[in-house]
């Protein structure tokens, strides 16, 4: 479920939302920022240009499986000639794109992934994308100190009936060895892919294996689990731009994931933050 969110930067209101764990920033809010009354007309200038478009579609090839990579190169075939113009709404409708988003209501307008959404910034102007980023890491930190103190409430009261130190329990925390056919199979996103990697299953294969619990596959975590996907979200980053196909990477992560795994809950330091 999508959660509104504001920040300001240099004075200027930058509405944000939250939805399937990832940010979207308001374009038409940062649009503002260079001239308040024609935050439409910036957005097309911008997306006019060859650049943008090419970065708006290589992002759509990495992080969604629906996008329509021959309506991409007929655009950037055109782009930046006199007679190209270019929309939020057309650019969604015809390649079927997710990292622009338009929203109506209150909160309204063009909104994108923070990656697209701090490019925009930088077109508009670096020194307002700085202070763009600086308030947008500083809510996440407060955002990540909440989730810290509910963690850390979640597991005092939990504490009493869960133990890290039986030999049962730890063979329960090793992610499984996937086998060939698992591997190959193509996940729609990238978050799942790390689910599979350390937990096993997809978000939805746990929703359904758990229909009573609270929050999804991540928020049961244990800390060695939420330690090792940090460092999966990082290395996988690295084999994407190393180009390697999402079978690849999956091998390579759940075998990281094992290996850290195994090493985390042998490691007396990590028992005493329990």
């Amino acid at each position: 479920m999508a959660k509104n969110k504001k920040i300001e930067a240099k004075g200027f209101e930058i509405v944000l939302y939250e939805t399937n764990q990832e940010d979207y920033i308001s374009l038409t809010d940062i649009a503002r920022y260079k001239d308040a009354q024609h935050t439409d007309d910036i957005i097309k200038n911008w997306m006019r240009n060859r650049n943008t478009i090419e970065l708006l579609g290589l992002w759509e090839i990495i992080y969604n499986p629906d996008f329509k990579p021959v309506e991409f190169d007929g655009f950037r075939n055109q782009a930046g000639l006199n007679s190209f113009v270019m929309t939020p709404k057309r650019w969604i409708e015809t390649t079927n794109a997710i990292g622009i988003v338009s929203k109506s209501g209150r909160y309204g307008g063009t909104f994108a992934h923070k990656d697209i959404a701090f490019e925009f910034a930088s077109w508009v102007s670096i020194e307002f994308k700085l202070y763009l980023i600086k308030e947008f890491q500083r809510l996440k930190a407060e955002e990540n100190d909440r989730l810290k103190l509910d963690w850390n409430l979640q597991r005092t009261l939990t504490k009493v009936n869960y133990s890290i130190h039986t030999d049962a329990i730890k063979e329960t925390l090793i992610p499984p060895k996937l086998s060939p056919k698992e591997t190959s199979l193509v996940y729609a996103s990238e978050a799942d892919l790390l689910n599979v990697s350390l937990f096993g299953i997809t978000a939805v294969q746990w929703r359904v294996n758990n229909p009573k619990a609270k929050g999804n596959i991540r928020d049961q975590a244990t800390l060695e689990q939420l330690v090792v996907l940090s460092n999966l979200e990082s290395i996988n980053a690295v084999l994407i731009r190393q180009g390697l196909t999402q079978s690849e990477r999956l091998t390579q992560l759940n075998n990281i994931a094992i290996t850290q795994m195994t090493s985390l809950v042998q490691n007396n330091s990590i028992k005493k933050l329990k």
